[in-house]
């Protein structure tokens, strides 16, 4: 259900409003831990989760209009102009050299390897649920995109970035603790998917700078939030 729910946000809402708003996951994770894994959340830990509260609220408030495109061409030619090009391809670029360099050398014990990969499928994942969840309401409201080749070419992109980014994120819950994976998963693939929606979909064209500045300070809260909850996670006993 809440994917769901995820998916119909991204229709109706920017990403980035909708994908900040994903540290309260990180609140719930946390507090799973805690009960179920006996994985404790220290004094620190519960400001931590103070603070993605907070920063979620500042953002809420000033986030930007959306904008929906009037058909899935429109997406089209917002995925194709040279800015979002250019970060597809440092994307695809970052991506092979973790998965074919860095994953068999440092894969065990840097988490960054695994992450950086969800990170960076997850933001392009984004981006192509958002045309898909778009052409799906135009089609409801009675202008089909179902003949539009993009259509199918954004859910082909979904589906392989999706599979592409369980696959590695089940290999950083079963090599690092599921406290330390939540925050730092959040951080790097919230902040990816922030570039990549700017970038893509001009989120903050329109908006003034007091509330561009705002919802980044409100990032940042949450941001630090995520990172307070890391640094003070209780350690594994040695085996």
């Amino acid at each position: 259900m809440g994917e769901i729910a995820n998916f119909v946000a991204y229709i109706y809402a920017p990403a980035v409003l909708v994908t900040p708003l994903g540290a309260l996951s990180i609140i719930v994770s946390a507090c799973l831990a805690h009960f179920l894994l006996n994985e404790r959340i220290q004094k620190m830990g519960i400001v931590g989760c103070v603070s993605c509260i907070v920063g979620s609220v500042v953002i809420v408030i000033h986030a930007p209009q959306e904008h929906t495109p009037s058909s899935v061409q429109d997406i089209w030619t917002l995925a194709t102009q040279p800015a979002f090009l250019v970060y597809v391809v440092a994307t695809l670029s970052a991506v092979l050299a973790l998965v074919l360099h860095f994953e068999p050398h440092y894969g065990q014990t840097n988490i960054l390897v695994y992450l950086g990969i969800c990170s960076l499928m997850g933001s392009l994942t984004v981006v192509s649920i958002k045309a898909i969840g778009i052409a799906i309401k135009l089609t409801l409201d009675g202008m089909s995109q179902i003949a539009y080749p993009q259509t199918w070419f954004f859910l082909t992109v979904a589906v392989i970035c999706v599979i592409t980014q369980l696959i590695y994120l089940n290999k950083a819950l079963d090599t690092f603790n599921a406290t330390l994976v939540s925050p730092v998963y959040y951080v790097m693939f919230t902040t990816l998917t922030i570039i990549a929606s700017v970038i893509m979909f001009k989120d903050w064209s329109g908006q003034n700078a007091g509330s561009i500045a705002s919802e980044i300070c409100g990032f940042i809260t949450v941001l630090s939030g995520t990172i307070i909850l890391h640094v003070t996670r209780e350690q594994e006993p040695p085996p």
